[in-house]
């Protein structure tokens, strides 16, 4: 018989990405039973998945921008190297406008939430989080790519993008991290 062996899905690792704020207020502590615990506002879980969508859609991180830059300084680069380099910057500048999107395929929204057991919410997380997603994808300029079975053979697009895959775990602790994307190359195809 083997032996139990448990391994978490999704393992977060160091992360340096640099966050900024989005909203003041929405999270606050307060104390019960002699610990401290994070309480967490339905509309700031609304706000962070409307943000998260409309940001995958519009920017790049700047450490993938500087590495797209550091392709047209470098003497070993092709021609053909420089071009796509350059082709994928002028696409991020007109993305970052926050018209168009980085790729017409927005695709089908994944979250993924790991919530400390001294994380507080109202208990309608996976709600608020599709809420902030409904709202990102029905304001912006977002295609909607998510369909949904009507018979057998026959299926509608939602005309949201929902439902999305929302997939959240319990942990430990007093944090409550997310990893938001948004998986294109036909949404019925996922894998």
């Amino acid at each position: 018989m083997a032996e139990f062996s448990f391994t978490e899905l999704l393992p977060l690792g160091h992360d340096d990405t640099t966050y900024r704020k989005i909203a003041d207020g929405g999270v606050e502590t307060t104390s019960a039973f002699g610990k401290t615990f994070l309480d967490v506002d339905p509309e700031a879980l609304t706000l962070l998945s409307r943000t998260a969508m409309r940001d995958i859609s519009h920017l790049l991180r700047p450490s993938h921008l500087r590495q797209l830059r550091a392709i047209l300084d470098d003497p070993e680069a092709s021609p053909n190297d420089r071009y796509v380099a350059r082709d994928l910057l002028q696409n991020a500048n007109i993305a970052a406008g926050g018209v168009l999107p980085m790729c017409q395929d927005t695709g089908t929204a994944i979250v993924m939430g790991k919530r400390g057991q001294q994380v507080l919410t109202d208990g309608r997380d996976e709600e608020h989080i599709a809420r902030g997603i409904y709202d990102a994808y029905t304001t912006l300029n977002l295609r909607y790519s998510q369909m949904a079975p009507l018979t057998m053979w026959d299926e509608k697009n939602t005309g949201s993008n929902l439902p999305a895959q929302i997939e959240l775990y319990a942990t430990d602790g007093d944090a409550y991290k997310f990893l938001f994307m948004a998986k294109g190359g036909g949404s019925a195809n996922k894998s």
